[in-house]
């Protein structure tokens, strides 16, 4: 009976810690536009990876809303991200590339990592393995399904406050 509660408890641990959706083969992305995504705009700092994330984004122009990441720890940058969320056919694409500390590409030179859009409430964003969510004006959460190097996967959530 104990073993039986155990696995009930770490269960329902790992369903309600559950913030992203996969996009699965035959889905539709949902129209949305830029305008729903708005409330990311600004500058938001935070801690993960043992370090100091920092995140700014700027206000819709030209069809995107562009970013930068930054993660810094014991004081050096250990990586940067820079992308964008962009309307494409009447939805939204998330697609960012990663760098290293002197700005050295991680991808392919034409490649992007993308994120299609999943579904889309007031709050949240979600999109392929990657949600954005707004938890007040002041503060958001961002969810990110990371491979580990054993092969697993993991949710790692970001706190955002803003500066």
């Amino acid at each position: 009976m104990r073993w039986f509660l155990l696995i009930f408890l770490l269960l329902g641990l790992s369903i309600s810690a559950q913030n992203t959706v996969s996009w699965e083969e035959g889905m539709d992305s949902p129209i949305a536009n830029l305008k729903q995504v708005e409330w990311m705009t600004g500058h938001w700092k935070g801690e993960a990876f043992g370090g100091i994330t920092e995140e700014i984004w700027s206000p819709p122009l030209g069809g995107s809303m562009m970013f930068s990441f930054k993660l810094v720890v014991e004081g050096s940058i250990n990586f940067y991200e820079l992308g964008h969320i962009k309307e494409v056919d009447g939805t939204l694409l998330f697609q960012l590339k990663h760098f290293d500390g002197d700005l050295g590409g991680w991808e392919e030179k034409d490649e992007t990592v993308d994120f299609k859009l999943v579904k889309i409430e007031d709050d949240k964003v979600y999109f392929d393995d990657f949600t954005l969510e707004r938890v007040s004006d002041q503060e958001v959460n961002l969810y990110v399904v990371i491979g580990n190097e054993d092969g697993t996967q993991e949710e790692v959530q970001f706190n955002y406050k803003r500066q």
